[in-house]
């Protein structure tokens, strides 16, 4: 792999202020592209847990956090200066814990969220309307307002995929609103969030209890302040079935919960298109729910598609994230290659076409964890392959008769589509099939990104929106409020 110096990582936990070890001792962080330890960071125990949760009660309950606005807005775009200032050592960061491609750090995983997750927040601090009238009704006329109040300690559960976008977002948006944070990361990737921690504890004024950042290697970390009755809200990024335990934990103390889960995006290209279909196959190695690996193709061009495809996907190589032009790196561990290979094995074993790819370790990359990327064709929609989210660099290219049927194609399973693509010739004729799809997002010939573009879950997909004043206001409670005409 290609050399390059190593960021200074931060291995202490935030904790009330305070840069803090982990009392259940450290754990490594591993690098997926070389296998190599990249360092020790703290292991939080359930005490540290609960440190943490007890101090952003008092942040909430004793500061003047939750009403000062404009001190808000002062100290998030502290932050945004103090991010700035080592952008350049995130972007190294993240290509080594997370393997995420250089190229990807320019967009998605560092850059975009880098200039909009805290900004957008902190600019709308100044123009959101905390208290609207509703006006006089009844006999006595009373004056009736309602005003927008936050929600108090919000457990944050950011993952592995895009984990800085996802910390930073989340933070964003709850800070904005007045809340506390308890920010726990995956396993899998740490530094990016005691990084976070470090700068909010030295270059800006947020006080001790807001920010608390939490490293575990378990998973019972996020259980503690899913039942916690000191947590009033948890914000989760993850798989549908971790949703659905979070949902029920929190039911006993009533969680607000905001859930980002599962989802298999589908590109349905119609008769009229001229695709570029591998616009994003294999991009980091598609590890994420907005990449294409469903692609849906008129039987009319179906072997047209499919050979056009098949050359595109031999043409993308696993290899170094470093290397700025490749662009599928490592999956994040050797227990989620692990994961992907066994999905490639169930599509040969369901009767899937092995176009490119398949389950073994991509030539010339002896260590790593890489996976193959890898085709399919002639998928049913049943199929595992179809169904399931994977995680990694495995498309299935699905035949439809007529377009009722590629609709129903999309729409199928459990998860809504967290992302839909619709390719065509005509704008006009993709929208009318944009507007039946069962999708948190859809693009026409083409999609993209913006931090006012409200996105959330359908179905078994989530529950609640992200971004926009929609993902502003998940992070509120409303209260209404009536008094006498004076």
């Amino acid at each position: 792999m290609t050399g390059t110096a190593p960021a200074p990582f931060e291995a202490r936990m935030l904790i009330d202020g305070r840069l803090v070890e982990g009392r259940a001792g450290a754990f490594d962080n591993v690098d997926p592209a070389t296998e190599e330890v990249l360092g020790a960071v703290a292991d939080a125990s359930a005490e540290d847990v609960h440190a943490a949760i007890d101090a952003a009660r008092r942040a909430f309950d004793d500061t003047s956090w939750s009403t000062d606005h404009l001190f808000r807005r002062t100290c998030l775009l502290q932050l945004q200066d103090a991010l700035e200032s080592e952008r350049e050592e995130m972007r190294e960061e993240l290509i080594r814990e997370a393997g995420c491609p250089r190229a990807l750090t320019f967009g998605p995983q560092l850059d975009t969220p880098l200039d909009d997750a805290l900004t957008c927040p902190a600019e709308r601090i100044d123009s959101y309307p905390w208290r609207s009238s509703l006006g006089r009704a009844g006999g006595t006329n009373p004056i009736r307002q309602v005003w927008r109040e936050p929600v108090g300690v919000v457990g944050a559960i950011v993952p592995w995929h895009f984990p800085f976008a996802a910390a930073v977002h989340t933070l964003g948006r709850a800070l904005a609103t007045g809340n506390t944070v308890v920010l726990k990361p995956a396993p899998d990737t740490p530094f990016n969030a005691t990084r976070l921690g470090r700068m909010i504890a030295e270059h800006t004024d947020i006080p001790p209890g807001v920010v608390n950042v939490v490293t575990a290697s378990s998973h019972r970390a996020g259980e503690t302040l899913t039942r916690s009755p000191k947590v009033d809200m948890i914000s989760f990024t993850g798989s549908t079935a971790a949703g659905r335990r979070i949902m029920a934990d929190g039911a006993a103390t009533m969680k607000r919960l905001l859930l980002e889960l599962s989802g298999r995006s589908a590109t349905i290209v119609l008769a009229d298109a001229d695709p570029d279909l591998g616009r994003a196959v294999g991009l980091h190695a598609a590890q994420g729910w907005a990449h294409p690996t469903r692609l849906l193709l008129p039987r009319s061009r179906y072997d047209e598609g499919v050979a056009l495809l098949e050359s595109m996907y031999r043409d993308i190589t696993a290899g170094d994230p470093q290397d700025p032009a490749v662009r599928c790196g490592p999956v994040v561990s050797a227990a989620q290659r692990d994961r992907v290979r066994g999905h490639i094995r169930t599509g040969i074993a369901e009767g899937a076409r092995l176009l490119v790819g398949g389950p073994g370790q991509p030539d010339g990359l002896d260590t790593g964890f890489f996976v193959r990327p890898t085709l399919f064709a002639d998928v049913d929609s049943a199929m595992t392959i179809a169904r399931e989210e994977i995680l990694g660099p495995v498309s299935a290219v699905i035949p439809y008769d007529g377009e009722d049927d590629a609709v129903r194609i999309a729409n199928h399973g459990p998860h809504g589509l967290a992302v839909g693509a619709v390719m065509s010739g005509s704008v006009e004729h993709a929208l009318a099939v944009a507007a039946r799809l069962r999708a948190e997002s859809v693009g026409v010939n083409g999609t993209g990104y913006s931090a006012d573009t409200p996105f959330g879950g359908y179905r078994a997909g989530g529950v609640g929106h992200r971004y926009d004043t929609a993902g502003f206001e998940q992070y509120t409670a409303i209260k209404s409020v009536t008094y006498p005409a004076r």
